[in-house]
């Protein structure tokens, strides 16, 4: 099992990333510049600052040469994961549903979140159980997830939310309380906080390295 974890100018959280895949498989880090995917079985795009949040969150990395090896690794099947900026990018790229707007307090937040997981058959969820609460930080300025209620509608009935805060938790004012959605392939996910800050018993949580194990189970039932 092999990740591939992007680096863009800005990118601030990709060695945590790099450093929690590593504890179910083997990483590398991937430069924005280069269109090379290095063989990789899974794709990670962290957070941070992509190219400074210039233009709008995520907007500008979404033309990365990298991004567009990544849509395609997408198209085809390959499991992507987007964490925070790395959400937004993905919403960017038209990867994943909705936009993530600035928070409806206008102030960047850092504090621990409780999630609930909303399905556990999923590429990114099967280590957990439907109704599980994760203990996992988040800490972002614009991770308010909206969609127009159309798509909004679309997404729940699909089934397409795999987590959401936990009643009093969403301090972002995400549409329906959503911390992470997918595609409606199942292989493109994207969450506000940030799993690879709670994967090891120091850190007071390990309930996000559930989401890098849920990865390399789907990766290793499909070899």
């Amino acid at each position: 099992m092999r990740f591939g974890v992007l680096r863009f100018p800005g990118t601030c959280d990709e060695v945590d990333a790099q450093l929690a895949c590593e504890r179910v498989g083997e990483a590398v880090i991937l430069w924005h510049g280069d269109r090379d995917l290095q063989g990789v079985d899974a794709v990670v795009v962290p957070g941070g600052f992509s190219y400074g949040d210039y233009l709008r969150v995520g907007a500008i990395a979404r033309f990365a040469p990298i991004m567009e090896s990544v849509i395609a690794f997408a198209r085809e099947g390959g499991p992507v994961l987007g964490i925070c900026n790395g959400f937004q990018v993905l919403c960017e790229a038209g990867l994943l549903p909705g936009a993530l707007l600035p928070n409806k307090t206008l102030r960047f937040v850092c504090r621990q979140v409780d999630l609930v997981v909303e399905r556990a058959d999923t590429v990114f969820t099967n280590a957990c159980a439907e109704g599980e609460r994760l203990s996992i930080p988040a800490k972002h300025t614009t991770g308010c997830w909206y969609a127009p209620p159309a798509l909004h509608e679309q997404v729940e009935a699909n089934g397409q939310v795999l987590l959401r805060y936990a009643p009093g938790e969403s301090f972002n004012g995400s549409l329906a309380d959503v911390a992470g959605v997918r595609n409606e392939a199942g292989n493109v996910f994207g969450l506000m906080p940030h799993p690879e800050h709670a994967v090891d018993p120091l850190t007071g949580s390990t309930d996000g390295l559930k989401l890098f194990q849920s990865i390399a189970n789907s990766v290793a039932a499909h070899v």
